[in-house]
């Protein structure tokens, strides 16, 4: 990993670029897939299952014997990890609904919100290298919570069309029985435009490669919401002389082995810390299965020594990324000045896995900078806050001639005797 010592504010912007994503040639292959499965329907998912998945399947749907089956071949320990897992998480998110507060803004005139559940969402889960059967619990739970009426899920299959069966027992445990033996540009398609067996949905959640991501995009332009933009994974970790080293390279490389296109910040305010990092990340390199992607992804990462934790704040805040670990001794002094983060680890035993997994935090978070607008996905991601007001013949006249002048200084004349006539209605009484 690339060591910069104390690098002027200037230069920021520049040490601080992720990877570049250029997904225009892509665009070509994702429009032409997703427009024959919006005309062709089932039939252009089997054949692109065929042709990218290379299986050819006898249903897209998974049944109810295949979803008992993996309850019965995943090991007792899995399933009560998972089971923990989703307690946690159903926690965190059962404590994010909203009670519905009435406002009386004027006399007579009373507003509130109501959160009302997207009826249909779509969850999409890689199943590739890394089948991400946590991402089910991180989508279908606060799904299940919001009350959304049809949760849909698509997953790729393998070269024999089962699909990963602790993702499988992850859907049951969360509830889900949508599932459908779909990966990659065609499930999107087929969850935005609906086909025969899959049904369209509204909003589309998960993560994916850059074809997913790219299709994502594409059908949010007019067809359906998604959860966010995103790129691939990363982490910043901001550490002291007090910090523990192997914990520190522990966390790096545990987004480094994400992606060859993911990448991992470290920000020291002690040059020895850094260098003792960067041993202690070579040595537990060439322990891990996945090195190779690893190696790949510490290409694009570095780390940059800061004079103080208050520049080392600035630094993480310009870069606003997905995951930061505070393993500082003074973690709790810095949390405050967190501006632009997705999610925050405080504290040397807060390790960015625990959020991954069963800490009950989302793990669906903004990527590539969309931290400075975006938030990760939570329960008010499955639900749209609809306003009421209910107005009284005593409210009309408080704010009426308010109304009236300032739809006539619009311009917008009927807009003014929509309120005129009701006026003069209460005044006739």
């Amino acid at each position: 990993m690339k060591i910069v010592r104390y690098p002027e504010r200037k230069d920021w912007k520049s040490l601080l670029e992720r990877p570049h994503i250029d997904v225009s040639e892509l665009n070509g292959v994702v429009k032409s897939i997703l427009e024959d499965v919006r005309e062709n329907g089932d039939d252009a998912v089997w054949r692109y299952e065929m042709k990218f998945d290379g299986v050819s399947l006898d249903a897209l749907s998974v049944t109810e014997q295949e979803i008992d089956n993996a309850v019965k071949v995943v090991d007792a320990g899995l399933k009560e990890a998972i089971e923990l897992a989703h307690s946690n998480i159903e926690k965190f998110h059962m404590a994010q609904q909203m009670s519905e507060n009435r406002v009386e803004t004027s006399p007579g005139v009373c507003c509130w919100q109501k959160g009302v559940a997207i009826q249909k969402v779509g969850l999409y889960i890689p199943g590739g290298t890394a089948p991400l059967f946590s991402t089910v619990l991180m989508l279908a739970t606060p799904a299940k919570i919001a009350g959304c009426e049809e949760i849909v899920l698509c997953t790729p299959p393998d070269k024999n069309g089962n699909v990963n069966p602790a993702i499988l027992v992850a859907a049951k445990t969360a509830g889900v029985n949508k599932i459908y033996k779909i990966g990659g540009v065609q499930a999107i398609g087929a969850m935005a435009y609906g086909t025969e067996t899959v049904p369209k949905v509204y909003k589309i959640f998960g993560p994916g490669n850059r074809f997913v991501m790219a299709a994502k995009q594409h059908v949010s332009l007019s067809d359906v919401a998604i959860d966010m933009p995103a790129g691939p994974s990363e982490v910043c970790v901001i550490a002291d002389e007090s910090s523990n080293a192997e914990f520190v390279a522990a966390d790096l490389l545990s987004q480094a082995e994400h992606g060859a296109d993911s990448q991992v910040l470290l920000i020291s305010t002690s040059e020895a810390m850094a260098e003792q990092v960067s041993m202690e990340i070579e040595r537990q390199l060439e322990l891990l299965p996945r090195r190779d992607i690893a190696v790949q992804s510490l290409e694009n990462s570095l780390c940059i020594v800061a004079h103080d934790s208050s520049e080392a704040m600035d630094i993480s805040n310009t870069y606003a990324p997905e995951h930061l670990v505070i393993a500082t001794e003074d973690y709790e002094q810095l949390a405050e000045k967190v501006i632009n983060a997705g999610s925050v680890f405080l504290g040397k035993y807060a390790c960015e896995s625990a959020g991954d997994y069963a800490s009950g935090t989302n793990h669906t978070l903004p990527t590539h900078g969309y931290a400075m607008a975006y938030n990760g996905v939570n329960l008010d991601s499955y639900i749209r806050k609809i306003t009421f007001q209910h107005i009284t013949p005593e409210g009309v006249m408080s704010i009426g001639r308010a109304v009236e002048l300032m739809a006539e200084n619009e311009h917008l004349d009927a807009h003014k005797n929509a309120m005129t006539v009701r006026m003069r209605n209460i005044e006739n009484k």
